[in-house]
């Protein structure tokens, strides 16, 4: 059975142009599209879609206000359409699935590429958990995160990676929002386009006890610090006589992505071997799951997110199917299981 869309743009070329490229996919009905979110609202009513195609920058109501306000009362799973890296987080954070970054049309190709895209996160969005959004005054803080404290030195040999992807850059957050500011140094992949990499370490930097960044070739993993593998670059761990460091390189894809998770895993599983503390989290498809195994057959520990909590539950499935994972666990308690290990 085919999933069905409803397309909410104000350009009537970019409705028409994506509604018939996205209809010539493969288990894909465009059944509808709206102009603004009031017809949407309308649309939804009476055509009852699987997944919402939004327009962030829409004319009275902006997308993100619309999801504010819709999905409280009506859950469906959303992919945002933006220009900019600071409307697809605010999107994410309205309870938005994921986000596809607005294509410059400079041929044909262009559009075709972008139609592609969007079709597969539609495809993930089809089967992903809606988070509904909640106003950040009406959610109280973590119990645990008063209480996530890291005493003493620890280990200094010990280093954190984190991997993810649909769903990942909330989830990513709750994870590492509230480590001490003496965390052991962490390397993160997130699926997500160049320029995108850059605004969320911003956003982790402004939000976290933890600096962040994302990754230039040659960066010092240090106690405290937060390197976000860049968008189109491969992330890697490597180690001289002065500890450890990274390198972003631009590679070909692995596993479908660059940077990749599992390159990352793989180069933390030889570097750090039995030092290291791996978390796969929210996400689909694979990538992450050999490294992570790795990881785990080198000695380090590893953590898999899990069903109940994920937006997506395929990457920390098929690390936890391949016995990849030490532990399993909610989003909300890995931070703590995070830090018994870095003791």
């Amino acid at each position: 059975m085919a999933i069905k869309v409803l397309v909410v743009d104000d350009s009537i070329v970019f409705r028409e142009t994506l509604s018939r490229l996205l209809g010539a996919e493969s288990g894909i009905e465009v059944i509808g599209t709206a102009v603004d979110a009031f017809t949407a609202r309308e649309k939804l009513d009476k055509l009852a879609p699987d997944v919402l195609i939004l327009d962030v920058e829409l004319p009275k109501v902006s997308g993100i206000d619309f999801l504010k306000e819709l999905l409280p009362k009506r859950p469906i799973p959303t992919v945002v359409v933006t220009a900019t890296a600071i409307s697809a987080f605010d999107a994410i954070s309205a309870g938005a699935v994921d986000f596809v970054k607005k294509p410059l049309v400079r041929s044909r190709t262009d559009i075709e590429d972008f139609a592609r895209l969007l079709a597969q996160k539609i495809k993930v969005a089809a089967i992903a958990k809606v988070k509904l959004y909640s106003h950040p005054a009406n959610v109280p803080p973590p119990a645990s995160a008063k209480n996530l404290i890291l005493t003493g030195s620890g280990n200094s040999s010990i280093v954190i990676a984190l991997g993810a992807s649909t769903g990942g850059t909330d989830a990513l957050l709750a994870v590492v929002q509230d480590l001490p500011a003496n965390t052991p140094g962490i390397v993160i992949v997130q699926h997500m386009p160049p320029v995108f990499t850059k605004m969320y370490a911003e956003r982790l930097d402004r939000i976290c006890k933890m600096r962040c960044k994302e990754a230039q070739d040659g960066d010092r993993v240090e106690r405290g610090k937060i390197i976000i593998g860049a968008g189109g670059f491969h992330l890697r761990l490597a180690k001289d006589s002065n500890g450890y460091f990274v390198t972003s390189k631009e590679g070909e894809k692995v596993s479908g992505h660059c940077p990749s998770v599992d390159v990352l895993f793989d180069s933390v599983a030889d570097t750090a071997g039995k030092n290291a503390v791996a978390a796969i989290l929210t996400g689909m498809g694979a990538d992450g799951a050999k490294g992570l195994k790795k990881i785990r057959d080198r000695g380090g520990f590893t953590i898999g997110q899990d069903k109940e909590t994920c937006v997506v539950y395929g990457m920390p499935m098929v690390a936890y199917q391949q016995g990849a994972v030490c532990q399993q666990a909610p989003l909300t308690k890995i931070p703590e299981i995070i830090l018994q290990h870095c003791k």
